[in-house]
This record gives C-alpha cells, structure tokens and sequence, in this order.
C-alpha cells in the first residue's frame, strides 16, 4: 500500500536554548539535499514499514511529509532498514541505505529516482562485509571520480569499525578497485566506534562530520566529530577540540546526519534525543549552522532562529481520505491490511500476540491520545502504546469487556478487565504522563471518561534500543475478523 498524504509535521516544542527542533518525533540518521528550489530528507525505519519517510521544504524548518522510499520491502533484504542518504547527481537521485540481506549481513545498498518523491529502483548491495557494511555515503575526490564512502560495523562483533572509500561505477551497480581506509575510532570519546560519516568540501579541504560512541537507547553517549583531509582518500587529521557536537541542557547523543547549503550558509541536519522525552521520544531531527574558521576547521553556531516553525500540540485523523497519513507507521514483519472509507479505518486482524498494530510517534513525554472504535468491530479493537512486536501495553474492547493488556518480551497479561454493555461506538482513551505512566478510559459520549486501570500501568519497558514508543490502533482475531475505528487525536501537553 503507497501513502500519499502529506501532512505538515505537528510540534509542541519550537525553539530551545541550543539548536532547533525540525523533524519532531522518531526520526533517526536525517539525509538531505537541496533539488531544484525544494530540500528534500529522508530518515531511518528501521524495523517499521513503509520504509524510508521523505519530506520536502523550502526553508529546512517546516517539512511536509511526501510518502515513502519503499512500500515494499527491497526483494533482496528482511528487515533493520538503516541511514538512508538522498543525493542528487547528473539530473538522477540516488538513495544509499542499509538493510539486513537474507541470510546474511547488513550491507549498503543503493536505489534510484528520475525525482525525489519516487518512485524508487532498487539496484541492491553494493558492498555486504562478513560483520556488516552500513551507513553508505556518495562523494567525488578532487578530480571527479565517484568514491563511496562507508563503515564497516565491526562493532557488532567486538572489532574495530574502519571508515572505508572504494572507487564506484556511475551506474552505481558496483564498486570497483581496492577499498582504503579513511580513519577509524582512536580518540577517547568515540568508545572505540565510529559511524554516520558524512562530507562536505570547501576551499582546500574535505570535512568529513561523523558520529562516535554508541549512538542509541537510554544509554547512549553519541556525539560529532570532524576530520579533514587536501584529498579524499587522506591522508585525515581529526579536529583536536572533537567532540564538536555533544550533550547540553536540550538535546543528548547528537550525530549521524548531513550537510547541506542554504543561501551561502551552511546547516547540519542530524538526531538527538530531548533530554524530556529521551528513547521513548525517539532520535528526533535538529539544525544546526555552522561556519568555516579561519584556521580551516568547522565551528557550530548552536542558533535556534533559522526560520519560525509551524505548529500545533494536536493532531486529528478522521479518516477522512482512501490511503492513511505518512505519519502511520506498522511491523515490518507483518502484513498488515487495511481499507478506509465514509471516515472508518478498517484495520483486518492478525492472530500474532501483538496482532495487527499501526502506530505513529509521540511528540513529548506528556500526551494524550484516543480513537473511537465501532460495535460492529469482530476482532479484539484496541489503543495501543507500542514498543514493537513483543513488547505494548493496550486497551481492547472484545464480547462486551475492555481489556488492558500487557504485552512483555512476547508473553501477554491481562492487567485489568471490566464488564461493559458495549454501545454503538466507544471512545478509549490514553493518558501517559512523564514518559512511562499510562492511564486508560473510555466512554460512551467522547467527554464523560470512566478509569479502566486505577494503578497507572508502567510502560518504562516499552522502547526498543534504536527506535521510540509509539501510539497506535490494534486488531488482534482470527483471519477474517477486523477492527473498525473513526477518529484518531493525539494531544501533546
């Protein structure tokens, strides 16, 4: 199924102290690149589907969302869909990622536009090292030639993880000649790791903007560092006041992201987590100016007024168009189906323990959400907080009873459960508070709430290490059976 609806990225937050918030919600490893008049980014998905939101703007602040890379899985890969990269060169657009090869390694593949929006060819990999190739980037050397630029995972497997370059056809189907090694991890913050590198060249030098230390979860300790070198295959000098980004009051674990230009200026779109909403908010897309110094290095200028973004603490799907929002993500690993019509989303059962889950990101550590779900429903209808396949905690309305579920590391537990006399149509209702706090209600009129869980349930369990929680719909049943829904609203506080 394609999604085509684009709409304009709802916020809470607009500025802070240090850095601006621009891509809010999940949106790890940001890409971009300016085509015609218009940026174009794209962000990691991971184990979500589709894969690979694009968003367009004319200011680097205010994005529209504009459908995916895939809606369906490239035939050669299964799943951990990583950094994509969107280029533009010669009048094609290429998108360099990472995935997961069947029965084997992650490796960087790459795919191809006549125009930002798609549709997309896949071309396959292009390199799948024995501990995994990732985070591909496209650079030319000083005289011409098409290099990629990429990192082996060694960390993966307790080994070192080398940035490398090798030569690349035009066509981009191969690599060819040797790979060279650009520079690895040596320096103390970095913990042995680096990843995410990006490159720029201006006047005499290539800076290369890459990310060190571990770059995910509730642990993380990600940040920037910069490299230079006369010639892209080196010799490489780090900066010595590395790292150039890191930790403040705001944002934590800042990294993996790309330079681009706007009006002579130069900007760094990259993820860091709030400090308020951390791994539950997900990596969320900032930027940043930064400025060449006199002594030939990158300076960050950590400003917040680039331009005012649009925003709204509520968002509201009432269904209302054939094909769902951008914003709505499910399982890469679930076949999920679902039609939409006279404003009723029906969402087909799965008969898996988490069933079948939509779900979209969460915008800060305070919210509110809930959806009506209709009597005429035969599956078990719910709201759901998600973590990811084995992992949410959800309200359900089945044989006049709601339900309140918790499922953990794949084993299911009824937390509560209360007699109705099930209307016609029934509001549930979700209230999360300080990040991991959920309180559920329903009612039968939409304004009057009835508590289901007095003890607040504990949804602390819920992030996966690289992706965020999110809130969504669930219809678990029988082939055949399915969950009618109308009226989605989330609310930020």
């Amino acid at each position: 199924m394609r999604l085509f609806l684009s709409l304009l990225l709802c916020v809470l937050f607009i500025v802070t102290k240090a850095q601006q918030l621009v891509l809010p919600g999940d949106h790890p490893d940001p890409s971009v690149v300016k085509i015609g008049d218009e940026y174009w980014a794209v962000g990691t998905t991971s184990n979500w589907f589709p894969i690979f939101p694009l968003y367009h703007s004319k200011d680097l602040v205010n994005w529209k969302a504009a459908g995916h890379v895939f809606t369906e899985k490239p035939v050669w890969a299964d799943y951990y869909m990583w950094a994509p990269e969107i280029t533009y060169d010669n009048g094609k657009v290429y998108m360099y990622y990472t995935a997961h090869k069947k029965n084997g390694s992650l490796c960087t593949a790459v795919a191809v536009a006549d125009k930002p929006e798609g549709p997309y060819k896949d071309l396959g990999p292009l390199i799948c090292q024995e501990y995994g190739s990732i985070d591909g980037f496209p650079m030319r050397d000083e005289n011409g030639k098409l290099y990629m630029i990429w990192k082996e995972d060694g960390n993966s497997a307790g080994k070192p993880t080398p940035i490398w370059a090798a030569e690349m056809r035009e066509d981009r189907t191969a690599l060819t000649g040797e790979k060279k090694e650009l520079f690895r991890a040596d320096a103390p913050w970095e913990k042995g790791l680096v990843e995410g590198v990006s490159i720029i060249k201006h006047n005499n030098y290539f800076y290369a903007l890459y990310a060190g230390a571990a770059c995910c979860g509730k642990t993380c300790n990600y940040g920037t560092g910069v490299a230079r070198a006369k010639e892209l295959l080196g010799p490489w000098e780090k900066f010595p006041g590395n790292p150039v980004l890191s930790d403040n009051a705001d944002w934590k674990c800042p990294g993996h992201g790309t330079p681009v230009e706007k009006d002579g200026g130069f900007y760094f779109l990259y993820h860091a987590y709030s400090t308020s909403s951390g791994a539950y908010g997900g990596r969320q897309g900032l930027l940043n100016k930064f400025e060449f110094t006199p002594d030939g290095w990158i300076r960050f200028l950590n400003g917040n007024n680039y331009a005012d973004l649009v925003t709204t603490p509520k968002t509201v799907d009432d269904f209302s168009t054939a094909r769902l929002a951008d914003s709505w993500h499910w399982s890469i690993f679930q076949d999920v189906r679902y039609a939409i019509s006279k404003n009723t989303l029906k969402l087909e059962a799965l008969p898996a323990v988490c069933g079948a889950y939509l779900g979209r990101s969460v915008l800060s550590g305070n919210y509110n959400a809930e959806v009506t779900v209709l009597k005429k429903s035969t599956s078990q209808a719910g709201l759901a907080l998600i973590g990811d396949d084995k992992n949410m905690v959800y309200a359900k309305i089945y044989n006049d009873h709601i339900y309140l579920v918790e499922l953990k590391k794949g084993k299911a537990a009824i937390i509560t459960q209360k007699a109705i006399q099930m209307p016609s149509q029934l509001v549930l209702k979700v209230k999360v508070e300080n990040n991991t706090q959920a309180s559920f209600m329903y009612s039968t009129d939409g304004v009057q709430f009835k508590t289901l869980n007095v003890k607040a349930a504990d949804i602390s369990f819920l992030p996966p290490w690289d992706r965020a929680v999110r809130v969504g719909l669930v219809s678990k049943g029988l082939p055949g059976t399915e969950a009618l829904f109308r009226k989605f609203a989330l609310v930020s506080e």
